[in-house]
């Protein structure tokens, strides 16, 4: 097998791993009702979920990530994967919250390690060259996504409990893990010589942990308590609102793939100035008419489209600029985590207390600081630029 063959074969199964983590993130939101009904709490308690996870999150990234900067990185995707779909199983016949608790923190754990794996793998396969291979990576991602809310709404159709879209999400994942036994593992980057190159670049990782502590709060915020806010407002029932959860998904997913051509001609600034603009003009007209069907729809697929290329472009900047080891995107990855443990348990709290549009108005507030931290991000860069020029 052919360097080029081997490459594009690991590409490939990378793709395969973000369909299954896909597929288990979107699973949550359009479940949250059902999830209290079995377990007999309030939708702001259930609303910690959210926060378990990224707790998991935030510890597959401190330890998880380590990881694979020594040990073969296709044998701890593999493992990750079998403990997802084995916690995928047991969630719907949990009847207690603290049990829920512990299992979404697991969850979390090992779908935080597929997800800082895959991303640090493609980078060591494809190196300087990964920028259309990241968007599609994170497009597949996309394709889960979008799965996972037609899976339950297909299942609430057909029957009153939610069991058999976790079942059947479990047995689709399970067999991904024989996947990575075909392959052997990419080569990890030279660590000391990494840890050397990114010592100047700690002000960059902060930057970039900070913007990915709102962009990943707002992504999770809106994707698990939007189907409550158009229940809400009573303007869509729960199977309908359940295909809402996968329109958003569904248009991230297109606009991952729409990026792809965009990755290999722009500047990954530009993109993302672009998707923030998008995004403010989304949540801005679902503001305006808030009780408008029509209006939700559009700005919940316009939503999904401006945050389609947001993590992957910024995760192509950084490796532009600094030496991405595991332990470095781990980094980056608890800004990720801390924001989707903490700003969606706080989207869904403010919308207890003031209703559906209080999500919307989270979002404004959080794109507006995130604009605000992309123009460090890019002066930042642009310092750099021109002294590495001189």
């Amino acid at each position: 097998m052919t360097n080029t063959t081997q490459a594009n074969s690991k590409t490939a199964v990378y793709f395969t791993a973000f369909i299954t983590i896909g597929l288990a993130s979107a699973v949550l939101g359009p479940t949250l009702p059902n999830l209290a009904a079995n377990t007999g709490t309030a939708l702001s308690e259930i609303g910690f979920l959210f926060t378990a996870r990224s707790l998991g999150f935030m510890g597959g990234s401190l330890l998880g990530a380590r990881l694979f900067d020594r040990l073969p990185g296709h044998r701890l995707l593999a493992f990750a994967i079998v403990v997802m779909s084995l916690s995928l199983a047991l969630i719907p016949v949990i009847n207690q919250l603290w049990v829920m608790t512990a299992v979404l923190l697991l969850l979390g754990f090992f779908e935080n390690m597929v997800d800082v794996g895959g991303n640090t793998l493609l980078v060591w396969t494809h190196g300087e060259k990964v920028a259309p291979y990241m968007n599609g990576l994170h497009f597949f991602f996309g394709v889960g996504a979008f799965l996972s809310p037609i899976v339950v709404a297909q299942v609430l159709l057909r029957s009153d409990g939610i069991g058999w879209a976790y079942w059947m999400l479990a047995l689709i994942i399970l067999p991904v893990s024989i996947l990575f036994g075909i392959l052997p593992s990419p080569t990890a980057v030279h660590q000391q010589t990494a840890q050397t190159a990114n010592q100047t670049n700690r002000l960059l990782i902060g930057l970039i942990m900070a913007f990915f502590f709102i962009y990943v709060g707002l992504e999770v915020g809106f994707s698990g308590w939007v189907f409550t806010y158009a229940t809400t407002l009573g303007l869509a029932d729960n199977s309908t609102a359940a295909y809402l959860t996968s329109a958003f998904w569904g248009a991230l997913t297109v606009g991952r793939l729409l990026a792809i051509p965009l990755a290999a001609r722009l500047r990954p600034r530009a993109i993302l100035l672009m998707d923030l603009l998008g995004a403010l003009v989304s949540v801005g007209i679902m503001l305006i008419w808030v009780n408008s069907t029509a209006v939700l729809w559009l700005g919940t697929i316009g939503l999904g489209l401006s945050f389609a290329s947001v993590f992957p472009t910024t995760l192509s900047l950084a490796e532009r600029r600094m030496t991405i080891t595991g332990q470095v995107t781990g980094w980056l990855f608890v800004g990720a985590s801390l924001g989707g443990a903490s700003l969606p348990w706080l989207m869904g709290f403010v919308l207890e207390e003031m209703g559906g549009t209080a999500v919307s108005w989270f979002n404004l507030f959080g794109l507006l600081l995130a604009g605000s931290l992309l123009f460090f991000i890019v002066r930042w860069e642009k310092v750099q630029e021109n002294q590495y020029n001189a």
